[in-house]
């Protein structure tokens, strides 16, 4: 017999469970070492010159003479902020900043293009190649080293950001493992929600949003007892009320966090439905977002096609037919699971 405790099913933004995680999530955020600057210039006194500047400021310097062993650099170890001048041999500058700012490991380092005085056309190809400021030459020490705070601290914002969301994805991956059954769960989520965000032409911030609430979406089943998380036979009324509500746990967990309005939305809405039949909220039609939209088809289909522990996983044919059944009772939008069912069928949702 499984005892219930109403209380299980209030939980709220400010409950010490909530609570417990952030002071967990801001616990292991590490502490930030001193700011590494890389300063690429191909004339040595301007390289030496900056670096005199900013070691008084207590940054760490490191140095390049020209493009290519900029990047040799960049990939052993990655600066904080880089000072890069237009004028390099080999690789130009500007082709630097552009790799730079394509690479998954490198985008979110501020890269600041050193010019001309009044260089109209280099600012204007710099900005196209990704540049986040721009210094002119010859420049101000004082207006240097107050850029390179700026930006420095800029970098150590979005490090945190990058750091309390790995930490809430190894939770996520953590309370997955509670469950053999839906192993790897997180990582097929994200990746059938950002494809099947990409074939509906969402921008580069609905996509992020997909993949980190394709593994957060279920981060509230922390607050779900195993009991209830792991039962094999039919829930009672009451303890599916239990369950319901690790959308509101996981959205207080990720209240604080402003960065993460759009996957918000993702972990408290996944579980809504069109005809208003869903949770936490009832909401119905467009007052579902779009993106929890896209999570929860997604979240349907992985779960009719893997294991479980009342039933073996259905096939391919056989979830997407089950979903446009449901569909047709007014579960899903038409449109969106004709999209996922096509990407499915094409062999856009295959697994390497």
């Amino acid at each position: 017999m499984i005892e219930i405790r109403p209380t299980v099913a209030t939980w709220h933004a400010d409950d010490p469970g909530v609570l417990a995680i952030r002071d967990l999530v801001g616990a292991l955020a590490p502490a930030a070492p001193r700011a590494c600057v890389l300063i690429v210039d191909d004339d040595r006194q301007s390289r030496d010159l900056l670096a005199r500047i900013l070691t008084k400021e207590s940054f760490d310097v490191e140095t390049a003479k020209d493009g290519e062993t900029a990047l040799l650099a960049v990939d052993v170890k990655l600066p904080d902020l880089i000072l890069l001048d237009v004028h390099l041999p080999g690789v130009n500058g500007f082709d630097v900043c552009r790799r730079l700012k394509q690479s998954h490991a490198t985008r979110l380092v501020p890269v600041v293009l050193i010019t001309g005085l009044g260089d109209r056309e280099h600012r204007l190809r710099g900005i196209d190649a990704g540049a986040d400021d721009f210094l002119a030459k010859p420049f101000d020490p004082t207006e240097l080293k107050a850029r390179a705070r700026s930006l420095v601290r800029l970098k150590r914002h979005t490090d945190t950001l990058e750091s309390v969301d790995a930490i809430l994805r190894s939770l996520a991956r953590t309370i997955e493992a509670r469950d053999p059954y839906t192993q790897g769960h997180c990582e097929r989520l994200a990746r059938y929600a950002v494809t099947m965000g990409k074939r509906l032409n969402l921008n580069m911030e609905q996509l992020t949003a997909l993949e980190q609430g394709g593994y957060l979406h279920d981060i509230g089943k922390i607050g779900v007892p195993d009991a209830l998380l792991l039962k094999t036979g039919r829930l009672t009324s009451a303890e599916f009320d239990v369950i319901k509500q690790h959308t509101v746990i996981g959205d207080g967990v990720c209240s604080e966090l402003r960065s993460m309005h759009l996957v918000r939305q993702i972990v408290r809405h996944h579980h809504e439905r069109q005809d208003g039949s869903g949770y936490p909220d009832s909401l119905c039609g467009d007052q579902i977002p779009l993106l929890a939209q896209i999570v929860g088809i997604a979240d349907v289909y992985d779960a009719l096609t893997t294991d479980r522990p009342y039933r073996q996983a259905l096939s391919t044919a056989e979830a997407f037919q089950l979903l446009e059944a449901e569909t047709g009772r007014g579960l899903h939008r038409r449109d969106l699971v004709a999209c996922f069912t096509e990407l499915g069928r094409s062999g856009a949702l295959a697994l390497d």
